[in-house]
């Protein structure tokens, strides 16, 4: 039974004998009163509070337990970290809140807040949050360094920072005055000068109403000092179970043991996320979110100032996340995150754009145990990291003081919330029960070491912080600790007997939703409504000339063109990335965007590329419709896990229930003339091919570019799908197809009327005939195009016909359309210009094997090398040449 739960360090029984050393406390407090002299916090909201914590370390205790007879699969636990409780305290149940694992404590109380709001209390929520307390702490234990960031707090001392959104002043009334969410108007300070006792209150109504937290006031319930003379039996004295904090455990086990009926990811991972706490999930490597974090906040604020209403539907379809427009976004990472590259972008994006005037309302939550796994972090090291991060204010509590904790996390909240600039909290912790359930701390760390971390144990402090305060006394709070211990208990042998996912079916149902028909009706209205109610405002938009009627276009051209329409079309759509605005690209393919638009949709940013992502994920979650830009490909590589580990797992992870549609357009692949190496001649995409779900689009031709943007913005729309625009660097200002001054490789653009009729679905190929077309089939896809038409009209010459067949996108493949066209011939010559080891021809052979052809195949493929700088790049590069050689070879067989 789960009465045998130990840990390792004996954690369990160390707790109990600390709680029963405690004595009972000589005089009883009002609980109703604040828990000390100048206390933010009442003795009733520290009682609940304890027992958040003892909820979260008694779940640590059930994941040992499972994990001991292997019905548990996840023991990185929070145990040491429970004064993150605190900090979900000082915030609004509606504040978007990205944690990371060490965060049970936090869950809990989240959870219960958002009971109390569901229960029509959002004027009382569990914690009263001050949004302007005075500027100095009025508890003990806050550290705050008001020069951190060398700017004062005071706005008005700021000077009238611009912010580039609107290109006007930022609006100092929207800080001064915060909007209640709960009734559109400003918040109504004197709310929390007079803490109500809730369970007097529910006594006044003469029952608990339904749904509410039947724990709220627990400390009405406890003894008087005749009571405790008289001899009253202590453990007659008690008090519900918090039914929120029940169930917010139900939700942690259930992810533990890989349940379906986890409402969060199905089964699929064991992640502190909800959709209505709104809890992000975050679930890949060590501070990845942190950038989402940042992009979060920058389109809150954004959206903020475009009056956007939350919880509405926009009229592509999307739905907006219902979020208050005075959130802040909470961020929670460990102190050996701080040393990531990924923080350092997200700290680096928040500070320079505060640096520019641009509000980013944002609180890192840095939880501080001194260790990363078994990697000590260097005395001192992460307060200087922390504090040196320019443009982010600095707090600093200790996590085993919940009074002062929840003082300092009340400061940074109100002060980011006000101000909207970020702001880091520094919370001390200690870790207990190891890195995991199977970490032997013994191998890193001394007993002594590990013994001074459990005489911190924050649970314990807390317990004496009641006993000292008159609040509770140990045989008290001992058998609190029971009672909750059993209820978790129970949940844990209940949700052993819950389905587990059972087929692959069941596993990918919400990684990538397909809907091609709403997908291909989005397109439609969208060329009905330009050629209907928007005519208007896209001939302004055009300069009075629609690009229908300026003759052939580029590829470049044909690009520009479809995200002037887009950007029209979709309101929420924003286009941005490195050297975009001003200079219209590296390319010229976003000139003129911004002057149409204006710097609110599309924007420069700073030179980095797991920012330019970290934003794109942000403002896909926060409900705006992101086209992010890559310069080059190469480029990528530095920031690929956040398409990997966060873009394309949001959908898989929350069922469906938060996405981050993006469309990112990337310049890349090989052939440039004139201007190479591999950086800007990059022509690696296995590691995009390899992300599940990702759709990947390669236009060679520039009809077919506009036509696929708009399918990948629809999809993005409707589905929530994530989608590399994969552009072909050499093919943008191309002309001519077969010989100079043909204007062969030009297109016209398609009237609004004909976008119907024009659509493009994912996973289609095309398809050029080329003589009789009947000898053999090439399979190729953006610069291959060109060449393959090329070699096919030489091939013709010689009386051979072919099959061009471009696929179009790279992922998911037009396996239909390969196989038909394969079948048609019997040979299939796969002209693959990325490399021979990982390139997109092992898939397209792996699709020809898997669906049984059996006719002849042969590969064309660039070598397994970097790509060298000029002349020399034509040696390990697929050429025309090769293409009809190969084609001669395979037909010789």
């Amino acid at each position: 039974m789960l009465s045998d739960v130990t840990t390792p360090q004996d954690l369990d029984d160390r707790l109990r004998e600390s709680l029963a050393a405690l004595a009972m406390p000589r005089h009883r407090t009002d609980p109703a009163q604040p828990v000390a002299e100048g206390a933010a916090l009442t003795g009733a909201q520290l009682l609940e509070l304890f027992d958040a914590q003892v909820t979260s370390r008694q779940l640590d205790l059930a994941g040992h337990w499972l994990r001991s007879f292997g019905e548990g699969y996840h023991t990185i636990g929070s145990a040491g970290h429970e004064g993150n409780a605190a900090v979900a305290a000082a915030l609004r149940p509606t504040d978007p809140a990205l944690l990371h694992y060490r965060s049970g404590a936090f869950y809990c109380v989240r959870a219960a807040q958002a009971a109390e709001t569901t229960a029509g209390a959002a004027t009382r929520p569990l914690l009263p949050v001050d949004d302007d307390p005075d500027t100095t702490p009025a508890v003990t234990g806050v550290s705050v360094d008001p020069e951190a960031d060398g700017q004062p707090v005071d706005p008005a001392v700021d000077g009238d920072p611009v912010d580039p959104a609107d290109g006007g002043p930022a609006d100092r009334a929207i800080d001064a005055e915060p909007v209640d969410p709960a009734d559109g108007g400003p918040v109504d300070s004197t709310a929390d000068a007079e803490p109500v006792d809730p369970a007097a209150e529910d006594a006044t109504a003469g029952s608990t109403p339904p749904g509410r937290t039947a724990s709220i006031g627990i400390g009405s319930a406890l003894p008087s000092d005749d009571e405790v003379g008289a001899g009253m039996p202590v453990a007659a004295v008690r008090r519900p179970v918090a039914g929120a904090y029940t169930e917010a455990a139900r939700d942690v086990l259930r992810g533990m043991v890989a349940s379906s009926q986890d409402p969060i990811t199905g089964g699929r991972h064991k992640v502190f996320g909800r959709a209505d706490l709104a809890v992000v999930p975050t679930t890949s490597t060590a501070a990845s979110h942190l950038p989402r974090a940042v992009g979060m906040g920058l389109a809150v604020e954004r959206l903020r100032r475009l009056d956007a209403r939350r919880g509405s539907t926009q009229a592509d379809g999307a739905s907006r996340a219902p979020w208050a427009p005075d959130a802040i976004v909470v961020c929670s990472f460990g102190d050996a995150a701080v040393n990531h590259a990924s923080a350092t972008a997200a700290f680096n994006t928040a500070g320079w754009y505060d640096h520019t005037g641009l509000r980013i309302p944002v609180l890192f939550v840095c939880e501080d145990n001194g260790l990363g796994a078994s990697l000590r972090s260097p005395q001192g090291w992460v307060a200087t990291a922390l504090r040196a991060k320019p443009g982010i204010r600095y707090f600093a509590a200790d996590g085993a003081d919940l009074v002062g904790a929840y003082g300092a996390a009340r400061e940074a909240a109100a002060w980011v919330r006000r101000h909207r600039r970020p702001a880091v909290l520094h919370l001390s912790t200690v870790r207990l029960l190891g890195h995991t359930g199977a970490d032997a701390e013994s191998a890193y760390r001394s007993a002594e070491e590990i013994a001074v971390d459990l005489a911190a144990d924050p649970v314990v402090a807390t317990a004496r912080r009641l006993v000292g305060a008159g609040l509770a006394s140990g045989a008290e709070l001992l058998d609190r600790y029971d009672e909750i211990g059993w209820q978790i208990r129970r949940v844990a042998e209940q949700v052993l007997d819950e389905p587990k996912l059972s087929s692959p079916a069941e596993v990918i149902a919400p990684l990538a939703p397909r809907r091609p028909v709403r997908v291909a009706q989005a397109v439609a209205d969208a060329g009905a409504r330009a050629a209907g109610p928007g005519a208007g405002a896209r001939l302004e938009a055009f300069g009075g000339k629609p690009p229908e009627l300026t003759g052939p276009l580029t590829l470049a051209q044909s690009i520009n063109a479809a995200l002037t329409d887009a950007l029209l079309e979709h309101p929420q759509m924003a286009v941005f990335g490195e050297d975009v605005a001003a200079k219209g690209g590296m390319y010229g393919v976003t000139k003129g965007l911004r002057d149409r638009f204006g710097p609110a949709r599309v924007f420069d940013t700073l030179l980095d590329e797991t920012s330019v992502l970290g934003l794109g994920l942000g403002a896909g979650l926060a409900g705006m419709l992101p086209v992010p830009e890559i310069q080059y490909l190469a480029h990528l590589h530095s920031a690929e896990d956040q398409l990997r580990g966060e873009a394309a797992t949001m959908g898989f992870f929350s069922q469906g229930a938060l996405r981050n549609p993006m469309v990112l357009r990337v310049a890349g692949l090989a052939y440039q003339e004139g201007f190479g190496g591999h950086f800007h001649n990059d022509n690696s995409v296995a590691v995009l091919r390899d992300v599940p779900g990702l759709v990947i689009a390669v236009p060679a031709r520039p009809d077919d570019a506009a036509a696929m943007l708009r399918t990948c913005l629809a999809s993005a729309a409707v589905d929530g799908s994530v989608c590399v625009f994969l552009e072909p660097i050499a093919l943008y200002h191309a002309r001519d197809l077969y010989s100079d001054g043909d204007g062969e490789w030009l297109a016209g653009y398609a009237e609004p009327g004909a976008w119907a009729g024009g659509h493009v679905p994912v996973g289609r190929a095309r398809v050029y005939g080329v003589g009789s077309a009947e000898d053999i089939t090439i399979v190729t896809f953006g610069n291959g195009v060109r060449m393959a038409l090329r070699a096919a009209s030489a091939l013709a010459d010689e009386g051979i016909g072919s099959r061009v067949v471009d696929l179009r996108w790279l992922a998911p493949l037009p396996v239909a359309d390969l196989i038909r066209e394969a079948a048609a011939t019997g040979r299939v010559l796969v002209v693959d210009e990325t490399r021979r080891s990982g390139g997109v021809g092992e898939g397209v052979i792996a699709a020809l094997v898997d669906a049984g052809y059996v006719g002849a195949a042969r590969r064309v493929a660039a070598v397994d090398c970097f790509v060298p700088l000029g002349p020399a790049a034509r040696q390990v590069l697929v050429s025309e040449e090769a293409i009809t050689q190969g084609a001669r070879t395979l037909l010789a067989r």
